[in-house]
């Protein structure tokens, strides 16, 4: 449901770009689960003038790997970086893709996802489906903690706009991948706030916080310990829902 909801985002962005449906937009998405930019995959696929879908990912490429040569290959343990919420190495919407790129046959995907859920990969680098991904407009790249201080200051520097790590991400890759006279989106992701730590480091300076978030540190932390048990967070949701 939320993959669908965030639709409206691509034809949103398009519409404050361009003057004319004749125009394509291309859109750099910062990536770890491929739920954003899935919906954009879907805005395409219902005929917006998407050029490009440029998958931005972080240290944990995944995905910017299957993009590049094919194979998909989920890794053991995931990185823990400086824009954490790309921090993925098994992407939960990927599979609504590779159901397209097969050419949504059922049969294909399910043995495909026998292969990862078994803690394997695959490939199709050798296979008519992958020369799709250019048909569908993905492109993708990857960003480390270096590039993103770099976006960040430069972002700072040149148009006084603080942006979070994630977004970083997708800049960086966006560009990366940008082409003269086709404008380009960066799907803006966080706060700059929520990672006070890194852009302290980039910039020297503490992030703006929105005025409901002020000495939100300081405030008392509440929280229950509880069992695995299903039925037990059941009980307590009932209790507490009121």
């Amino acid at each position: 449901a939320r993959v669908t909801a965030q639709v409206v985002y691509y034809f949103k962005a398009y519409f404050a770009v361009t003057r004319s449906n004749d125009e394509e937009v291309s859109f750099s998405v910062p990536s770890g689960n491929f739920g954003n930019v899935c919906a954009g995959h879907i805005a395409r696929q219902m005929g917006l003038p998407v050029r490009k879908l440029i998958v931005a990912t972080n240290e944990n490429d995944v995905l910017d790997e299957f993009f590049r040569t094919g194979v998909y290959r989920p890794r053991p343990e995931t990185r823990h970086t400086s824009s954490p919420s790309m921090d993925i190495s098994k992407a939960s919407n990927f599979e609504r893709f590779v159901y397209d790129l097969v050419g949504r046959d059922p049969a294909i995907v399910s043995k495909l996802w026998k292969e990862v859920d078994a803690g394997g990969s695959f490939d199709l680098s050798g296979t008519p489906y992958f020369a799709r991904v250019e048909e569908f407009g993905f492109e993708s790249g990857a960003s480390s903690h270096a590039d993103r201080l770099k976006t960040i200051r430069y972002i700072f520097q040149n148009y006084d706009t603080m942006v979070d790590t994630h977004t970083a991400d997708g800049i960086k890759v966006g560009l990366a991948h940008y082409e003269a006279g086709i404008p380009l989106v960066c799907l803006e992701t966080a706060l700059p706030a929520k990672f006070e730590e890194t852009i302290r480091e980039a910039l020297g300076r503490e992030p703006e916080r929105p005025a409901d978030l002020a000495g939100i540190e300081n405030l008392p932390q509440r929280f229950e310990v509880m069992e695995a048990d299903a039925e037990a967070v059941k009980r307590f949701i009932v209790v507490h829902a009121g």
